[in-house]
């Protein structure tokens, strides 16, 4: 698929049984080629992956770029999506989420790079390597963290979190009752709590 639309601001629901095997299963047809199924998966999605940019990027002209170069790696590795370890809508997250981070990394080290060549002559007040280092090192601790749930845990609390989603929505996504999504986002962030080792979570 060489073009896909602007972003839509309101994209139509998906119909026909619910809305997370729909999603999984258009995912599914567009990894065997099928570009009307995309179509429509990216339809049913691509507000709420826009506005997951924008919330990291603060720029709806980047944010917009970066969710089309999402949903182009999506179309291109479509296959690789795995219902056993997540819904479609958190994979696109996840893969949404990863650009948009490494935007904001480039434009940061772009940022660094100036004050540097335009400040050599005068000492640097914090140590920029280690103020990295340790940004790098809380990153990879979350990371960590989330690794340590279940799959249904992580899964919920990736979509309340990461995704934005309210308990409500996540709970139509996974095709829960809502007590059951609450249950899981609420035990993963006690589980993320104490793996993070810190003294509270917040609450969605």
């Amino acid at each position: 698929m060489s073009h896909l639309s602007q972003v839509p601001e309101d994209p139509p629901s998906v119909e026909g049984g619910s809305l997370g095997a729909r999603l999984a299963d258009l995912l599914r047809r567009a990894s065997r080629g099928d570009e009307s199924a995309f179509a429509l998966w990216y339809d049913a999605t691509s507000a709420r992956a826009y506005g997951l940019a924008v919330r990291v990027l603060r720029d709806r002209a980047q944010a917009e770029e970066v969710t089309q170069e999402a949903y182009l790696d999506c179309w291109r590795h479509a296959a690789r999506f795995d219902p056993a370890k997540g819904s479609a809508v958190s994979w696109l997250l996840t893969v949404v989420h990863r650009k948009a981070v490494d935007r904001v990394r480039s434009a940061e080290a772009a940022s660094r790079r100036d004050t540097a060549y335009g400040h050599r002559e005068i000492a640097v007040a914090h140590d920029e390597t280690a103020e990295a280092a340790t940004a790098s090192l809380e990153a990879t601790r979350v990371r960590s963290a989330l690794a340590g749930l279940t799959i249904k845990q992580r899964e919920a609390v990736q979509l309340a979190f990461l995704g934005g989603y309210t308990h409500t929505e996540v709970a139509a996504l996974l095709d829960l009752p809502i007590g059951t999504a609450k249950t899981r986002i609420r035990d993963g962030l006690i589980r993320m709590r104490d793996a993070l080792g810190v003294g509270e979570v917040a609450q969605a």
